[in-house]
């Protein structure tokens, strides 16, 4: 049975006095909060960004490859290779964030799940907590099999590949700094601490 950390925002200690929206679109919101807390008693205010959280998805293959897709990313002008990643808008319930990594793993890669297969928790982070409450959700799926209908990325996603990396190759791309994606970087680390890498 999968187990997934719920993510749980510890209010112990914090205190917020006011509240107010300065920006919203349908995926971010920006608000300035004052607050208190647990070693700052008198009233601060900070600027914070909403972002629903995300559900990142590392395949495995039965002879221990990883599946990679190589997608462009208009912030940072650039195509890069990362883990498949889809937003989710429930992070507390485990079965959305399970039906959140299979479709994507589908629709970015073109895989799912092979019968006996399984989908391992790897906890969740936040990937730039000083300005905002984004948090992902880390899943290995293991084995990973071609999907018979092949990808089906949404129409604001513009993958251009899909390949079958080996870990000595998924290492050497860390290194080298050709891996530059925070959710693919993260996934690995805690995979590499899970003990959970072939060979």
């Amino acid at each position: 049975m999968e187990k997934f950390h719920r993510f749980i925002q510890s209010t112990e200690g914090w205190s917020v006095l006011a509240g107010e929206m300065q920006f919203a679109n349908p995926y971010v919101e920006v608000h300035r909060a004052t607050v208190t807390s647990p070693t700052r008693p008198e009233p601060f205010t900070w600027t914070v960004v909403h972002r629903k959280g995300a559900v990142v998805v590392a395949p495995m293959t039965a002879d221990g490859r990883f599946i990679l897709v190589r997608q462009e990313r208009v912030p940072i002008r650039a195509t890069i290779w990362e883990f498949p990643a889809g937003q989710i808008d429930d992070t507390s319930d485990p079965d959305a964030i399970r039906a959140t990594g299979l479709r994507e793993l589908t629709e970015e890669a073109g895989y799912e799940l092979a019968p006996g297969g399984d989908l391992i928790s790897l906890g969740h982070y936040f990937p730039s907590c000083g300005f905002t409450d984004e948090h992902s959700h880390l899943v290995l799926a293991r084995p990973v099999v071609p999907a018979a209908g092949g990808a089906k990325p949404d129409a604001a996603e513009s993958i251009t590949e899909c390949r079958a990396f080996s870990t000595d190759e998924f290492r050497a791309m860390i290194a080298s700094g050709e891996i530059r994606d925070a959710n693919t970087l993260s996934a690995f680390a805690r995979m590499v601490a899970m003990r959970l890498l072939p060979g």
